[in-house]
């Protein structure tokens, strides 16, 4: 028995990827739209620009949701069978590990803090800059030079990184 992953193009322009051990009856299940809850329903007319047996369903399904993550121009060039293509993209589209950015706050003694920087933090952060800016406003016309703040990043590991 053979398993398929396959790619059909709907009438929006947009990729449907499936598999099945039946590549001729799914497909005519896609276009009959006998599936109503289907992303394909309503994207009919459909038409299969790809296909590739595999000879164990775990192949055909892990094929299936490696093309589900690649963007557009990767699933095309892989219809199109522009191998070279697909290579370059899938290097283009390697991304460096991504680092936790930290907060330095001065304590109450003086001392600088190092805490996680996140979405609240900022949030805090720019309220509390609102707040200091207006009253520093009230007190002197003299506005100090800007100070660009030192933002430090640390690895998954907790190990400090370069900039």
């Amino acid at each position: 028995m053979s398993f398929w992953v396959y790619i059909l193009r709907c009438a929006d322009g947009s990729y449907y990827t499936g598999h099945t051990d039946n590549l001729e009856s799914r497909i005519a299940q896609h276009s009959s739209g006998a599936i109503p809850n289907c992303y394909t329903f309503n994207r009919r007319p459909l038409e299969c620009v790809f296909s590739q047996d595999f000879v164990t369903r775990e192949e055909a399904l892990a094929s299936e949701q490696q093309i589900k993550g690649w963007g557009r121009k990767k699933k095309e060039a892989m219809i199109r069978g522009d191998w070279a293509e697909v290579s370059r993209l899938a290097r283009s589209s390697v991304r460096p590990e991504p680092v936790s950015p930290i907060a330095l706050s001065p304590s109450k003694e003086g001392q600088l803090v190092v805490r996680p920087f996140d979405k609240l933090t900022a949030h805090h952060e720019r309220q509390s800059s609102v707040r200091s800016e207006a009253h520093h406003e009230r007190q002197t016309s003299v506005r100090p030079e800007p100070v660009f703040p030192i933002v430090l990043s640390l690895s998954k590991e907790g190990r400090e990184t370069k900039p």
